[in-house]
């Protein structure tokens, strides 16, 4: 599983106090707003970071780090991505999952047959798409409860029916 979250990416300093822009990767840009301290991955090594400011701009980000007041001390976190850990990821409902943890899961059907291997999970906008790795082809399956049966991440699988037409 995965134990880090990207949740977004600097693209620029923003005024003269040392904010920046962000670019968010998370699926809830309102979760800034309850956000402490992140992780910024420099080539040199991690930083840590404590969220001083949390500003929204047109579907930007904008963040003031206690550690930064000024443009000249925090243009080397320009394209840095912004993690944070498991335990300050958000909270997920029942029978919700985090895309990374899916990947890679192995694909079986109710009746045991192997599938394949989870690649990609594309939004739709009515309900997520798992995108299965065949070897030769792909196979995409809707994320609802009528083909996802069962979701084991911890066991590394899913139980998928097949709905008359999906193969």
């Amino acid at each position: 599983m995965t134990e880090e979250f990207q949740v977004g990416v600097i693209t620029s300093t923003h005024g003269l106090k040392g904010e920046v822009k962000v670019f968010p990767t998370t699926d809830d840009v309102r979760r800034f707003r309850k956000l402490k301290e992140v992780t910024a991955r420099v080539p040199s090594g991690d930083v840590q970071l404590h969220v001083r400011s949390v500003k929204f701009f047109k579907q930007f980000v904008i963040l003031g780090f206690e550690e930064y007041d000024d443009i000249n001390d925090i243009g080397f976190l320009i394209k840095t991505p912004l993690m944070v850990d498991r335990s300050h990821a958000v909270r997920l409902e029942k029978n919700e999952y985090y895309v990374s943890d899916l990947m890679g899961l192995r694909c079986i059907t109710d009746e045991g047959e192997e599938l394949g291997r989870i690649k990609d999970v594309m939004a739709t906008g009515a309900n997520d798409v798992y995108v299965i790795d065949r070897g030769d082809s792909e196979l995409l399956i809707p994320a609802i409860k009528d083909c996802v049966l069962e979701v084991d991440v911890e066991s590394g699988f899913i139980r998928i029916h097949l709905l008359e037409g999906l193969i």
